[in-house]
Protein backbone atom coordinates (compact mmCIF):
# COMPACT_ATOMS: atom_id res chain seq x y z
CA UNK A 1 0.00 0.00 0.00
CA UNK A 2 1.56 3.29 -1.13
CA UNK A 3 1.59 6.10 1.44
CA UNK A 4 0.45 9.46 0.00
CA UNK A 5 2.98 12.27 0.38
CA UNK A 6 0.57 14.25 2.57
CA UNK A 7 0.01 11.41 5.07
CA UNK A 8 1.97 11.72 8.35
CA UNK A 9 4.41 8.88 8.91
CA UNK A 10 2.85 7.83 12.22
CA UNK A 11 -0.58 7.17 10.66
CA UNK A 12 -1.57 3.56 9.99
CA UNK A 13 -3.08 3.86 6.51
CA UNK A 14 -4.30 0.25 6.66
CA UNK A 15 -6.96 1.08 9.29
CA UNK A 16 -10.08 3.02 8.22
CA UNK A 17 -10.98 6.13 10.20
CA UNK A 18 -14.39 7.76 10.66
CA UNK A 19 -13.18 11.32 9.96
CA UNK A 20 -11.65 10.32 6.64
CA UNK A 21 -14.64 8.12 5.78
CA UNK A 22 -16.91 11.11 6.37
CA UNK A 23 -14.67 13.27 4.21
CA UNK A 24 -15.00 10.77 1.36
CA UNK A 25 -18.77 10.54 1.83
CA UNK A 26 -19.02 14.33 1.47
CA UNK A 27 -16.96 14.29 -1.72
CA UNK A 28 -13.64 15.26 -0.15
CA UNK A 29 -10.16 14.07 -1.09
CA UNK A 30 -8.38 13.72 2.25
CA UNK A 31 -8.82 9.98 2.70
CA UNK A 32 -7.09 6.68 1.99
CA UNK A 33 -8.11 3.69 -0.11
CA UNK A 34 -9.05 1.76 3.03
CA UNK A 35 -11.44 4.57 4.03
CA UNK A 36 -13.07 4.60 0.60
CA UNK A 37 -13.42 0.83 0.59
CA UNK A 38 -15.08 0.90 4.00
CA UNK A 39 -17.54 3.60 2.91
CA UNK A 40 -18.48 1.57 -0.15
CA UNK A 41 -19.03 -1.44 2.08
CA UNK A 42 -21.30 0.60 4.35
CA UNK A 43 -23.20 1.91 1.30
CA UNK A 44 -23.68 -1.64 0.06
CA UNK A 45 -25.47 -2.42 3.33
CA UNK A 46 -27.17 0.96 3.76
CA UNK A 47 -27.72 2.62 0.35
CA UNK A 48 -28.72 5.89 2.05
CA UNK A 49 -25.39 6.28 3.85
CA UNK A 50 -24.18 9.16 1.69
CA UNK A 51 -27.50 10.98 1.96
CA UNK A 52 -27.29 10.59 5.73
CA UNK A 53 -23.86 12.26 5.73
CA UNK A 54 -25.09 15.13 3.60
CA UNK A 55 -28.16 15.59 5.80
CA UNK A 56 -25.94 15.71 8.86
CA UNK A 57 -23.73 18.35 7.23
CA UNK A 58 -26.78 20.40 6.29
CA UNK A 59 -27.92 20.32 9.93
CA UNK A 60 -24.51 21.60 10.99
CA UNK A 61 -24.90 24.60 8.69
CA UNK A 62 -28.41 25.41 9.88
CA UNK A 63 -27.39 25.09 13.52
CA UNK A 64 -24.40 27.39 13.10
CA UNK A 65 -26.45 30.02 11.29
CA UNK A 66 -29.10 29.98 14.03
CA UNK A 67 -26.47 30.16 16.75
CA UNK A 68 -24.84 33.17 15.10
CA UNK A 69 -28.28 34.77 14.81
CA UNK A 70 -28.69 34.14 18.55
CA UNK A 71 -25.54 36.13 19.26
CA UNK A 72 -22.92 33.37 19.47
CA UNK A 73 -19.57 34.28 17.93
CA UNK A 74 -17.39 31.47 19.33
CA UNK A 75 -17.45 27.81 18.39
CA UNK A 76 -15.62 24.79 19.79
CA UNK A 77 -16.10 21.98 17.26
CA UNK A 78 -14.98 18.72 18.88
CA UNK A 79 -14.61 15.67 16.66
CA UNK A 80 -14.68 18.02 13.72
CA UNK A 81 -13.00 15.80 11.17
CA UNK A 82 -11.42 17.63 8.25
CA UNK A 83 -12.75 21.23 8.17
CA UNK A 84 -13.82 21.37 4.57
CA UNK A 85 -17.07 21.48 2.59
CA UNK A 86 -19.27 23.95 4.50
CA UNK A 87 -17.57 23.54 7.86
CA UNK A 88 -18.29 25.65 10.93
CA UNK A 89 -15.84 28.46 10.16
CA UNK A 90 -17.12 28.88 6.60
CA UNK A 91 -20.73 29.17 7.74
CA UNK A 92 -20.08 31.28 10.84
CA UNK A 93 -17.62 33.65 9.21
CA UNK A 94 -19.91 34.17 6.26
CA UNK A 95 -22.37 35.62 8.76
CA UNK A 96 -19.71 37.39 10.81
CA UNK A 97 -16.05 37.44 9.69
CA UNK A 98 -15.01 37.96 13.31
CA UNK A 99 -16.53 34.66 14.47
CA UNK A 100 -13.90 32.42 16.06
CA UNK A 101 -13.72 28.66 15.62
CA UNK A 102 -11.50 26.06 17.26
CA UNK A 103 -11.59 22.63 15.67
CA UNK A 104 -10.54 19.57 17.67
CA UNK A 105 -10.03 16.08 16.30
CA UNK A 106 -8.28 12.89 17.37
CA UNK A 107 -7.05 12.07 13.86
CA UNK A 108 -3.61 13.58 13.02
CA UNK A 109 -4.49 13.51 9.31
CA UNK A 110 -7.56 15.67 9.94
CA UNK A 111 -5.50 18.04 12.09
CA UNK A 112 -2.63 18.29 9.58
CA UNK A 113 -4.97 19.07 6.72
CA UNK A 114 -7.01 21.43 8.84
CA UNK A 115 -3.92 23.46 9.67
CA UNK A 116 -3.02 23.71 6.00
CA UNK A 117 -6.56 24.73 5.03
CA UNK A 118 -6.85 27.34 7.79
CA UNK A 119 -3.45 28.94 7.22
CA UNK A 120 -4.00 32.68 6.99
CA UNK A 121 -7.31 32.61 8.88
CA UNK A 122 -6.58 34.25 12.26
CA UNK A 123 -10.01 33.35 13.65
CA UNK A 124 -9.95 29.61 13.02
CA UNK A 125 -7.53 26.99 14.31
CA UNK A 126 -7.36 23.22 14.71
CA UNK A 127 -5.74 21.09 17.38
CA UNK A 128 -5.30 17.43 18.25
CA UNK A 129 -7.59 16.34 21.05
CA UNK A 130 -9.83 13.56 22.34
CA UNK A 131 -13.53 14.18 23.00
CA UNK A 132 -13.24 11.74 25.90
CA UNK A 133 -10.98 14.24 27.69
CA UNK A 134 -13.02 17.45 27.70
CA UNK A 135 -11.04 19.05 30.54
CA UNK A 136 -7.81 18.70 28.55
CA UNK A 137 -9.50 20.41 25.61
CA UNK A 138 -10.99 23.41 27.39
CA UNK A 139 -7.80 23.98 29.41
CA UNK A 140 -5.49 23.78 26.42
CA UNK A 141 -3.66 27.10 25.83
CA UNK A 142 -4.55 26.96 22.13
CA UNK A 143 -8.25 26.94 23.03
CA UNK A 144 -8.06 29.63 25.69
CA UNK A 145 -5.90 31.70 23.37
CA UNK A 146 -8.63 31.79 20.72
CA UNK A 147 -11.88 31.47 22.67
CA UNK A 148 -13.02 33.64 25.58
CA UNK A 149 -14.90 31.44 28.05
CA UNK A 150 -16.28 34.50 29.83
CA UNK A 151 -18.48 34.94 26.76
CA UNK A 152 -20.96 32.43 25.26
CA UNK A 153 -19.45 29.50 23.36
CA UNK A 154 -21.22 26.95 21.19
CA UNK A 155 -19.78 23.47 21.66
CA UNK A 156 -20.42 21.41 18.54
CA UNK A 157 -20.52 17.63 19.04
CA UNK A 158 -21.61 16.69 15.56
CA UNK A 159 -21.65 12.97 14.77
CA UNK A 160 -18.99 12.22 17.37
CA UNK A 161 -20.65 10.86 20.53
CA UNK A 162 -21.85 7.74 18.74
CA UNK A 163 -18.18 6.77 18.66
CA UNK A 164 -18.02 6.97 22.47
CA UNK A 165 -19.05 3.80 24.34
CA UNK A 166 -21.10 3.93 27.53
CA UNK A 167 -17.97 2.90 29.44
CA UNK A 168 -16.44 6.30 28.55
CA UNK A 169 -19.49 8.13 29.96
CA UNK A 170 -20.76 10.25 27.05
CA UNK A 171 -23.21 12.03 29.38
CA UNK A 172 -20.30 12.96 31.63
CA UNK A 173 -18.41 14.31 28.63
CA UNK A 174 -21.30 16.62 27.73
CA UNK A 175 -21.64 17.64 31.39
CA UNK A 176 -18.00 18.70 31.57
CA UNK A 177 -18.36 20.85 28.45
CA UNK A 178 -21.57 22.31 29.92
CA UNK A 179 -19.75 23.17 33.14
CA UNK A 180 -16.89 24.80 31.24
CA UNK A 181 -19.04 27.35 29.39
CA UNK A 182 -21.00 30.29 30.77
CA UNK A 183 -24.80 30.66 30.81
CA UNK A 184 -26.13 31.58 27.38
CA UNK A 185 -23.80 29.06 25.74
CA UNK A 186 -25.04 26.14 23.66
CA UNK A 187 -24.20 22.52 22.98
CA UNK A 188 -25.27 21.17 19.60
CA UNK A 189 -25.08 17.50 18.75
CA UNK A 190 -26.09 14.94 16.20
CA UNK A 191 -25.97 11.24 16.93
CA UNK A 192 -26.62 7.97 15.14
CA UNK A 193 -29.78 6.13 16.15
CA UNK A 194 -31.26 2.78 15.09
CA UNK A 195 -33.92 3.76 12.53
CA UNK A 196 -37.40 2.34 13.10
CA UNK A 197 -37.97 -0.99 11.40
CA UNK A 198 -34.36 -1.12 10.20
CA UNK A 199 -32.59 -2.41 13.28
CA UNK A 200 -31.05 -5.28 11.30
CA UNK A 201 -29.43 -2.90 8.79
CA UNK A 202 -28.18 -0.71 11.64
CA UNK A 203 -26.63 -3.76 13.29
CA UNK A 204 -24.83 -4.64 10.05
CA UNK A 205 -23.39 -1.13 9.72
CA UNK A 206 -22.32 -1.15 13.37
CA UNK A 207 -20.52 -4.43 12.76
CA UNK A 208 -18.61 -2.89 9.85
CA UNK A 209 -17.51 0.02 12.05
CA UNK A 210 -16.02 -2.44 14.52
CA UNK A 211 -13.19 -2.79 12.00
CA UNK A 212 -12.39 0.92 12.18
CA UNK A 213 -10.48 2.86 14.81
CA UNK A 214 -13.83 4.27 16.01
CA UNK A 215 -16.55 1.62 16.58
CA UNK A 216 -20.14 2.80 16.38
CA UNK A 217 -22.58 3.01 19.34
CA UNK A 218 -26.11 3.91 18.26
CA UNK A 219 -28.50 5.37 20.85
CA UNK A 220 -32.23 5.99 21.07
CA UNK A 221 -33.93 9.39 21.11
CA UNK A 222 -34.45 9.14 24.87
CA UNK A 223 -30.79 8.25 25.46
CA UNK A 224 -29.65 11.14 23.27
CA UNK A 225 -31.96 13.52 25.12
CA UNK A 226 -30.42 12.47 28.43
CA UNK A 227 -27.00 13.48 27.14
CA UNK A 228 -28.25 17.06 27.31
CA UNK A 229 -29.45 16.90 30.92
CA UNK A 230 -28.97 20.28 32.63
CA UNK A 231 -29.55 22.19 29.39
CA UNK A 232 -32.69 23.74 27.98
CA UNK A 233 -33.30 21.79 24.77
CA UNK A 234 -34.41 24.30 22.16
CA UNK A 235 -37.28 23.61 19.81
CA UNK A 236 -38.01 21.31 18.09
CA UNK A 237 -36.21 19.01 20.56
CA UNK A 238 -34.49 15.74 19.68
CA UNK A 239 -35.51 15.10 16.08
CA UNK A 240 -34.11 13.65 12.85
CA UNK A 241 -31.44 15.96 11.44
CA UNK A 242 -33.68 16.75 8.49
CA UNK A 243 -36.45 17.95 10.85
CA UNK A 244 -34.33 20.42 12.82
CA UNK A 245 -35.47 23.79 11.42
CA UNK A 246 -35.39 22.54 7.81
CA UNK A 247 -34.82 25.13 5.12
CA UNK A 248 -35.66 22.81 2.25
CA UNK A 249 -39.04 21.36 1.38
CA UNK A 250 -39.50 17.80 0.24
CA UNK A 251 -36.35 16.48 1.96
CA UNK A 252 -36.71 12.83 2.89
CA UNK A 253 -36.54 12.34 6.69
CA UNK A 254 -33.32 10.79 7.97
CA UNK A 255 -34.21 9.03 11.24
CA UNK A 256 -30.81 7.32 11.23
CA UNK A 257 -29.26 10.47 12.72
CA UNK A 258 -30.94 12.58 15.38
CA UNK A 259 -30.08 16.16 16.28
CA UNK A 260 -30.61 18.52 19.20
CA UNK A 261 -29.34 21.82 20.54
CA UNK A 262 -29.28 22.69 24.24
CA UNK A 263 -28.84 26.10 25.87
CA UNK A 264 -27.16 26.55 29.24
CA UNK A 265 -29.55 28.55 31.44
Amino acid sequence: MTRPEWAPEDIDISVPNAARMYDYSLGGFHNFAVDREMVERVVSMSPNARQIGLANRAFLGRAVRRLVASGVRQFLDVGSGIPTLASVHEVAQQADPEARVMYVDIDPVAVAHGRAMLAGNPNAEVMLGDVRRPDDIVRDPAVSGLLDFTEPVAVMLIAVLHFVPDSDDPAGIVRRFREAVKPGSYIALSHGSPPPRHEEDAAKVSTVYQRTSTPLHLRSSAEIGRLLDGLEIVEPGVVPVTDWHPDDTGVEPRPEVLAAVGRKP
